[in-house]
């Protein structure tokens, strides 16, 4: 009679740091990431988008880089054309989502933008699936595709039943500015995944800020207002510096750590529950109040997002088996 396969020690190892690295990181990036669409609303009355987002990246930047420094010295491979290349694909479409999600914000409240931006896990699984064939088996389970699908649904009624909406107050520009912010997100997302695995989570953000940076700058000078710091009261650059501390050099990592350990797909799925905070800071801050209708929306968006928690990572549900 044959013997059941044993899991290895390692093997082991491997699948509880999958289980609670990826996790933990996730769920750190949905609590700091519940609160952007705020700081950049609040922003909004002092900053340009080109140069809201500039400094912000350009802080967020200049606080990973002594780690970065340090990573590249003591270990992993040199940067060269081919990595700088490889974190030059993502940072392209982060320039374009950090400026048109700012301006999603003249045409929406936090809350609801934070909701509605949410639709990016059926895009993100889309172009997983096209880029990552690793990750296909998370797609074709039955809890992630209803799961995603009702988060889509929940997403868009949030928008739709938004006050305004008949009347015309919310053109339908604000739309496609958010469905841009929400596709280029879903579209790093992706494309942050390899240049994440060849150098780790600390270096690989520390070359795609600096990126981000660099072309922000340009962007700033012609269409923007490069100056704008120097005209402000140091509060606001305060709370500028803070939004991009926690919510662009912190939480970037920590989403890092998470794509690495528990894929693309997943990881932008499980940020569904990251409006739940947004809703209640922005009714408490800025007086944001949802409708009846949006909120049995963003109920069938959290039920999506609970369905999508039960797919577990491959490592892991390998390991289940073995044993």
């Amino acid at each position: 009679m044959p013997t059941a396969p044993v899991a290895s020690p390692s093997l082991l190892k491997r699948a509880s740091r999958d289980g609670s690295e990826g996790y933990a990181a996730v769920f750190a990036t949905i609590i700091i990431w519940s609160t952007p669409s705020l700081f950049q609303f609040y922003l909004n009355r002092y900053y340009d988008p080109f140069a809201q987002n500039f400094y912000r990246y350009s802080v967020g930047c200049l606080a990973i880089l002594p780690f970065a420094i340090h990573r590249f010295r003591k270990r992993g491979p040199r940067l060269d054309f081919g990595l700088i290349g490889a974190c030059l694909l993502p940072a392209l479409p982060n320039v374009v989502h950090q400026v048109t999600q700012t301006l999603s914000l003249y045409y929406m409240g936090p809350g609801v933008y934070a909701i509605f931006t949410r639709s990016s896990v059926i895009m993100t699984a889309l172009l997983a699936l096209i880029f990552f064939p690793e990750e296909r088996w998370i797609v074709r389970q039955w809890r992630f595709q209803v799961g995603t699908l009702l988060g889509l649904f929940g997403a868009v009624g949030v928008f739709w039943f938004q006050p305004g909406w008949s009347t015309g107050r919310v053109p339908l520009g604000g739309l496609a500015i958010a469905f841009t912010a929400t596709f280029c997100w879903a579209l790093y997302g992706v494309l942050v995944k390899r240049p994440s695995a060849r150098l780790g989570t600390i270096r690989s953000f520390g070359v795609i800020s600096f990126l981000t940076s660099a072309m922000l700058g340009p962007l700033t000078l012609a269409f923007g207002k490069i100056g704008t710091p120097l005209h402000v009261a140091a509060h606001v650059n305060g709370v500028l510096v803070l939004s991009a501390v926690t919510c662009i050099s912190l939480a970037h990592v920590l989403y890092y750590i998470a794509i690495r350990e528990i894929g693309v797909a997943l990881s932008q799925t499980l940020q569904l529950l990251s409006p739940i905070g947004a809703i209640a800071l922005s009714a408490w801050i800025f007086g944001e109040r949802l409708s009846p209708a949006q909120l049995w929306s963003a109920g069938v968006l959290l039920f999506g997002a609970f369905l999508a928690t039960r797919v577990k990572p491959q490592v892991a549900a390998d390991t289940a088996e073995a044993l």
